[in-house]
């Protein structure tokens, strides 16, 4: 690979038609940093986390409503005294069982109210793909329009290391404002503001159960344990996965008993309106889905985490420990490796990863330091293509070298179903994996071919593949791709053949 290819391929998202080569590379890619805007027309007409948290308001009031309708039982009309008699033939006084189904009593309201229910959740995961389906083709008509690449790929590279899984009703439209709203304005600030942008963002806290998260010891929890309420407490899973996924990483020092802490210093952190559970009783009426600190939710006390003692104080003892993390040099290796991996190799260099480390904490965690660290790196400049793309990275660079300018929401929710990432829906809080092992199967090389076919048909008449393939990856066409399409049969097979060619697959 040529310098220019790798700056437009291993850092970027491709090259599109019309697109001017950087005579620069390494220069381009830093002028990013300071010309990255987050905001963009685009996003105007987005959904906010704000409109869909108001729509899931509205529809669990709803439900609420219908529930309280199906309880109120109607008064059953008394038989007259000869047919209750018949009816009754003295039964054993010990006989409290039901009788066979046609002596059930009448339908009551509870059983009629169903298919409405029903009804109204259809409605409402119906909004909410359509929410997900807007926010999805505006993340690839962003990557497409672009003038930025390697800054709306670190905006990509974010949103899989803070990942979040739309398949509960609740964060189906919501998975995608996270990246909008708190990885996008944060990308080129320092780590701790997009930390806190991410953790209190109401996807974050619904998905990971945050939202019903209640101190044994607060006022809450004790009056729920003296009623009973056994199942109302302590919830770990986002203390847990700040620790060990989006902060220190696994096997760094950190115990059970750690996690317990923070998780205790969390509680009271949920989300307006919709939080479910107990402590989503609590809400702003005029900010429906915003970050709410209920104090009557909160653990009181010290909490003892990683060998220090944060004082009792409400919402800023957590607060006060997630600033810790995010500077904690457990999360500058965690993070250089991450960095490094994505870059420049899946067995990341130990070297590039230490440099990168390195500028994270002398930096205090400050983003475009750590990205200028890796452009200096000669390890992100080996010649040799060590990245495999993956299914969204194939499909964008794909777009953008036909010319593609905006694409339709069906269009990309349908094209990553079939290649198997689908937007913002790892299932898993992991995110999606970033090494070659996980795409490059011989199935998932079927799926790029027969959409590679789809691509060349619509691709725009009159484009000659030896052309694109010459500005899409100059200086680096290996003698068996150029063969292959100089043999094409026809030009939209030609087109095929360069989008699953080695060059294209590889970055």
């Amino acid at each position: 690979m040529s310098q220019i290819a790798i700056a437009l391929n291993r850092f970027g998202l491709g090259t599109r038609p019309g697109d001017v080569a950087p005579d620069d590379p390494r220069g381009w890619l830093e002028e990013q940093i300071a010309r990255y805007q987050p905001g963009s027309p685009l996003l105007a007409s987005v959904p906010t986390s704000v409109a869909v948290a108001a729509d899931i308001r509205d529809y669990r009031e709803e439900q609420r409503l219908m529930r309280m309708q199906g309880m109120a039982k109607p008064t059953p009309t008394p038989a007259p005294p000869a047919i209750m008699a018949a009816a009754n033939p003295a039964p054993p006084a010990a006989a409290t069982m039901a009788g066979p189904p046609a002596m059930q009593p009448p339908t009551t309201a509870a059983t009629t109210a169903r298919p409405e229910m029903q009804e109204a959740r259809q409605a409402a995961r119906r909004l909410a793909k359509d929410d997900y389906a807007t926010l999805a083709a505006a993340r690839a008509n962003l990557a497409l329009a672009s003038d930025t690449p390697f800054a709306e790929r670190l905006v990509h590279f974010w949103s899989n290391h803070f990942a979040v899984s739309a398949d509960k009703l609740e964060l189906v439209g919501l998975a995608g404002t996270l990246e909008m709203e708190a990885i996008r304005p944060n990308v080129m600030g320092r780590f701790s503001d997009m930390l806190f942008a991410v953790e209190r963002h109401p996807a974050m806290l619904l998905y990971l159960d945050q939202s019903v998260s209640i101190g044994p010891g607060s006022p809450l929890g004790q009056r729920l344990a003296a009623r009973g309420k056994a199942k109302a407490g302590l919830n770990e899973n986002l203390a847990r996965e700040i620790m060990e996924l989006h902060t220190l990483g696994v096997r760094t020092g950190y115990t059970q008993a750690d996690v317990t802490e923070f998780a205790r210093a969390m509680t009271g952190w949920t989300v307006s309106g919709i939080g479910g559970g107990p402590g989503g009783r609590f809400s702003d009426p005029l900010t429906p889905g915003g970050f709410m600190f209920v104090d009557q939710v909160h653990e009181p006390g010290p909490r003892h985490i990683l060998g220090k003692t944060y004082a009792a104080g409400g919402r800023a003892q957590a607060e006060a420990v997630l600033s810790d993390l995010s500077i904690h040099p457990a999360t500058a290796r965690h993070l250089a490796t991450k960095l490094a991996r994505h870059f420049i190799a899946d067995a990341p260099p130990p070297s590039a990863v230490a440099r990168l480390e390195t500028a994270f904490l002398r930096s205090g965690g400050d983003l475009p330091t750590v990205y200028r660290a890796l452009i200096a790196s000669p390890e992100a400049w080996a010649t040799q293509p060590a990245k495999f793309k993956t299914p969204w990275e194939w499909s964008v660079s794909a777009w953008r070298a036909l010319g593609t300018r905006t694409v339709q929401p069906g269009a990309v929710q349908g094209l990553l179903d079939q290649l198997g990432q689908p937007m913002w829906k790892p299932g898993q809080p992991i995110g999606y994996d970033d090494t070659a092992p996980s795409w490059a199967g011989p199935d998932a090389i079927l799926r790029r071919v027969e959409a590679a076919q789809r691509f060349a048909a619509a691709a725009p008449a009159g484009t000659d593949a030896r052309a694109l393939a010459a500005q899409m990856f100059p200086g680096m066409l290996s003698p068996a791709t150029a063969q292959a399409l100089q043999r094409a049969e026809s030009p939209n097979q030609a087109i095929a053949l360069l989008l699953v060619s080695p060059e294209m697959m590889r970055r």
